[in-house]
């Protein structure tokens, strides 16, 4: 369910040079191997949560720093993310994220202790940063000709939504045939290929690209000490010292955000952009739906070995049906926006995904398992129709040079969403100490639930027709 929108770019006019397609496609694979292994990264450990909890005897908390810690550096990042891409050079950036990503995986692999792992999963998600707008760089430079790119791209695409969808399944597997620390040594081998790969791709032409340091900081401390207070104000207590402290913070540097972004020259996030209504509830409707899912996996992953006592490979398949679903929906979802216009197929999307929130209410530790199966249709059908929709109509909102903002922007808030979905939900499950909390469960999907009914309202009201 990962798509990313793309700025337009000219059209050569002369033919390409020999080689040329050569080179696209190794630029290509490098570029996919990158995308998907990071995608992977952000689902592929809720499965093995349940085995690293055994294994380094961390609590729900450390649990969800360990799914956290990843996605708050993938979104606090993004945003400067594509200007350091810019100044450093496609190609070059790449080659860092890929490297820094690489070194991350293996400190993840060797932790010793909840602690460790937690610290080397942020830095693995400052590299997932650099990696994602990078990516999508060196595909934009391997192809000059407009529609071999717009093939590429949509390759690029695809893969994403599969490796998405299918983390959960591939991190059941490693961690029940080997270990949990498979999923992390699993990624050393593909970045030396990347890496390898890169030596045959052109380098890449550096632009003087402004950074807003500034807003960067600011930006990641509003994120950190707001995940911080929802994690640990449900075990330390919402009134303690630590928790009212992150509070407090998170506040302060919002405030310092906003008026950093008011002053800059060059800001990160320019404030006008965000009071258009289209991009707004786009960013909204983003949020809500990564709330939903990745709340939903966190989640299922621990329904489905605390509460059901299955093996980190039975429950990864369970995902299987749930990840053909979602890669199914992704390439049909652009020919019914085409046909019946994007605000109805966004609004549709989230009240499918809210639909398939509600349905699982009655899940317990007896419901059959092909019934839960046939209960999560809803919920690769729903994020997977509304996505495709909402980024193309947000990459339409802005004007041709806020292109690559616009779609960092909605990205950051999407990782945002999965971020604090994991906090709220993962504090609500594990209700009083327990392993899983069925009640807690109930509350997170009504949490959720309503939330997408919020953001498909708004959709529905606010965004234009007609398109």
């Amino acid at each position: 369910m990962t798509l990313t929108g793309t700025p337009a770019v000219a059209v050569r006019t002369t033919p390409p040079p020999v080689g040329a397609a050569a080179s696209g496609g190794t630029a290509l694979v490098a570029a996919l191997l990158g995308f998907t292994v990071i995608t992977v990264d952000v689902s592929a450990v809720n499965i093995a949560l349940p085995d690293i909890r055994a294994s380094l005897h961390g609590g729900m908390a450390g649990l969800q720093w360990v799914v956290d810690a990843y996605t708050l550096m993938f979104a606090g990042l993004m945003l400067s993310a594509g200007a350091l891409s810019d100044r450093a050079g496609a190609r070059r950036a790449y080659a860092w994220g890929t490297g820094l990503f690489t070194l991350a995986s293996l400190a993840c692999a060797l932790a010793p202790g909840i602690g460790a792992l937690v610290g080397a999963r942020v830095v693995q998600g400052g590299a997932a940063a650099i990696l994602m707008p990078a990516s999508l760089a060196l595909i934009r430079q391997a192809y000059d000709d407009a529609r071999r790119r717009a093939r590429a791209i949509a390759l690029w695409t695809v893969g994403g939504s599969v490796a998405m969808a299918a983390g959960p399944v591939l991190g059941g597997v490693l961690t029940e045939t080997v270990g949990w620390r498979a999923v992390f040594f699993l990624n050393l081998p593909v970045g030396a290929a990347i890496l390898t790969l890169l030596l045959k791709v052109a380098p890449s032409p550096r632009r003087p690209a402004p950074l807003d340091v500034p807003g960067q900081i600011t930006a990641v401390v509003t994120l950190a000490g707001l995940t911080f207070a929802v994690i640990e104000g449900g075990h330390a207590g919402w009134t303690s010292a630590p928790v009212l402290a992150s509070a407090a913070l998170a506040v302060v540097g919002a405030i310092a955000f906003y008026v950093t972004e008011k002053r800059h020259r060059a800001p990160m996030v320019p404030l006008p952009m965000l009071r258009r209504r289209t991009v707004s509830v786009s960013l909204a409707v983003g949020f809500a739906i990564n709330v939903a899912f990745y709340g939903l996996v966190f989640m299922l992953g621990l329904y489905l070995q605390q509460e059901r006592g299955m093996s980190a490979l039975t429950a990864g398949l369970v995902f299987v049906p749930l990840a053909a679903i979602i890669t199914t929906t992704n390439l049909v979802s652009p020919r019914m926006a085409e046909r019946f216009g994007r605000r109805p197929v966004i609004v549709l999307g989230q009240l499918v995904l809210a639909l398939a929130m509600f349905v699982l209410l009655p899940l317990d530790a007896g419901t059959p398992m092909w019934l839960v199966i046939l209960l999560l249709v809803p919920t690769g059908l729903g994020g997977a129709f509304a996505i495709p929709a909402v980024t193309a109509m947000l990459m339409d909102s802005v004007p041709g040079p806020r292109v690559g903002t616009a779609s960092g922007l909605l990205n950051a808030f999407r990782q945002t969403g999965g971020a604090l979905a994991v906090a709220l939900f993962g504090t609500l499950v594990s209700d009083g100490g327990a392993v899983f909390s069925l009640a807690g469960m109930r509350v997170s999907l009504v949490v959720a639930g309503v939330l997408l009914c919020g953001t498909a309202g708004l959709a529905g009201w606010l965004l234009p027709r007609g398109r």
